[in-house]
């Protein structure tokens, strides 16, 4: 093993030697360490037809994830708080990141990730359905620490949104089981119970921090206090996924010609929508996605499936490409 370990000192050391000698402007060490780091700025992106669109800098998030504060009043975007409350009711699975009780033995302390279905009460807290056999309801009865990763629906790269909510998850008493179950059956329209066999309901009790990031480059700590008290939009409430799929229904030929009028566009689909706005996935090729923004007149808050209906018509009648920000 000695014999290992020098190896490797001496493989380190020799790709540093040549390091240096093959970039003299890094060869003091020192030097370089009390310089300003060089910063790489995001790219400009251009966007919009030519007559109405121009050029903007930076990466802009889409409308349910959160990021920058000039971002957000620039573009008419939820603020981080409501984009997170929004994203809690569109999405019906996360991950759910446990640790490994002492009973694993040797897996002991390990974070564990599991795949499960939540709803989330009307402060934003998740609450679960588990088995009493499934390893992370061990975990959790050992240990109520654990993260919930949230992504968006139709989640196609790493540009989406999605939310780390870390928290204490604790098993809810006997009367507080049917009201729970009344909270999740109103998104899943089935209790596990029904289905699957003996489940019981676990809540997030405490919520410690919300870690939000919108895409590439735009990232928030989201206040708790004003997550748990805003509400989400109505229109993310009623109808989810549901709403979704008879926009696309609708509108995905119309939209990908507008879109294919600025630049060749083979699928385009709504993933998310709120109050100001619609989220659409841009297929180009086979395996090339964006994501871009379809804003609604300013003003104009959308909270019925027949608003967004209208609202749409209204900008794809008067092909409004200057409103699609990526």
């Amino acid at each position: 093993m000695n014999g290992y370990f020098k190896w490797l000192h001496r493989l380190c050391c020799d790709g540093l030697s040549r390091l240096l000698k093959d970039n003299p402007d890094h060869n003091d060490i020192d030097k370089s360490a009390d310089k300003t780091p060089h910063i790489v700025r995001p790219p400009i992106i251009a966007y919009g037809s030519g007559t109405g669109g121009g050029a903007r800098a930076g990466l802009f998030r889409t409308p349910i994830s959160g990021g920058v504060q000039s971002a957000t009043s620039a573009h008419g975007l939820p603020r981080p708080a409501l984009a997170v409350r929004n994203l809690m009711e569109q999405a019906r699975f996360a991950h759910l990141c446990t640790v490994m009780s002492r009973m694993h033995h040797r897996r002991e302390g390990y974070p564990f990730g599991s795949l499960v279905d939540f709803a989330a009460d009307p402060m934003g807290h998740p609450i679960f359905s588990f088995s009493p056999l499934a390893i992370h309801t061990r975990n959790l009865l050992a240990d109520p620490r654990c993260t919930l990763v949230v992504q968006i629906p139709g989640w196609s790269s790493l540009s989406n949104a999605r939310v780390t909510i870390f928290g204490d998850v604790f098993p809810l008493t006997e009367d507080q089981q049917e009201w729970a179950h009344k909270q999740y059956i109103a998104k899943h329209h089935q209790g596990p119970s029904q289905q699957w066999g003996n489940f019981y309901y676990f809540r997030m009790q405490n919520i410690s921090d919300i870690y939000f990031i919108g895409g590439f480059g735009t990232v928030a700590w989201v206040d708790i206090k004003e997550y748990e008290t805003i509400r989400p939009d109505k229109i993310a409430i009623d109808g989810g996924e549901q709403n979704l799929k008879e926009l696309n229904a609708m509108f995905s030929k119309p939209l990908k010609e507008l879109l294919s009028m600025e630049t060749e566009v083979d699928d385009a689909a709504f993933i998310s929508i709120d109050s100001k706005g619609t989220d659409i996935r841009v297929r180009q090729g086979a395996q090339v996605f964006n994501i871009q923004r379809l804003s609604f007149d300013e003003g104009y808050a959308v909270e019925t499936l027949e608003e967004a209906k209208s609202a749409l018509w209204k900008l794809i009648n008067r092909g409004r490409v200057c409103n699609l920000q990526k």
